[in-house]
């Protein structure tokens, strides 16, 4: 099966997840909106012209019949078809809610430099940024990564995965949380990362995973960006 990933052009953003478990999977897959005429396709889908069931936002992945969307549900939808999530029910659920958690913290990343309005320009919330952003690296980015880092120390008998002793999808989204964390707020990760060193640790056995490794040395891999989810603005990022 040849999938179809729908998502915005120019960005990681959300869609990067999805793409992360694909390229680690040697999965056969077309970034649909980064071939002519793809954002008029994704477009389609969004405006309901074409399915019965349509998604609300991209990312959506298209699988034979089924169209799925939201990360995390196209995520649950892959793992156990690639080999990246436990075969029992209970760890396939933890991996899910894992991913969950992650979507979390990536939605409270996003707010920092818009915790007013997603259609206004961060220009215009300038002053509720950096408010946000503060009690974000003194409050919630502790919190989230402790948590993970008491989930790795859990398991860190089974060779430093979040669930087994393989990686699995969540794997894969924690070291993309590490790598736009370290992008947005360069300073802050530095004084954050000792503590959170089998966090880090992910991070690092993920980024040389051999097929990883080569997505992040491709022109797939799209940079991050001001246009992104992790936006590295000088002004908000701290170092304490």
């Amino acid at each position: 099966m040849r999938y179809e990933l729908y998502y915005w052009a120019g960005i990681q953003g959300r869609g990067e997840f999805v793409r992360l478990a694909l390229e680690e999977t040697a999965a056969d897959y077309v970034d649909v909106v980064r071939e002519a005429g793809g954002e008029g396709a994704m477009m389609r889908l969004l405006d309901g012209e074409e399915v019965e069931r349509p998604p609300f936002a991209p990312p959506y992945l298209r699988a034979g019949r089924l169209l799925i969307g939201q990360t995390a549900n196209i995520l649950h939808y892959l793992g156990p078809r690639h080999d990246l999530v436990p075969s029992s029910e209970g760890g396939r659920l933890w991996a899910h809610q894992l991913q969950l958690t992650i979507a979390d913290l990536v939605d409270e990343a996003h707010d920092t430099h818009h915790p007013i309005a997603s259609s206004l320009y961060y220009e215009d919330q300038r002053p509720e940024a950096k408010s946000r952003t503060a009690d974000f690296l003194k409050s919630r980015v502790p919190k989230y990564l402790g948590y993970f880092e008491k989930v790795l120390e859990r398991n860190k008998a089974r060779g430093g995965h979040l669930i087994g002793a393989k990686p699995s999808y969540p794997d894969l989204s924690l070291f993309q949380v590490v790598a736009g964390l370290r992008y947005a707020f360069p300073r802050a990760m530095a004084r954050l990362e000792p503590k959170y060193p089998r966090v880090v640790a992910v991070h690092g056995r993920v980024a040389a995973r051999p097929r990883i490794a080569a997505y992040l040395g491709s022109n797939r891999r799209i940079p991050f960006n001001e246009h992104g989810i992790f936006r590295h603005y000088p002004e908000l990022d701290s170092e304490g």
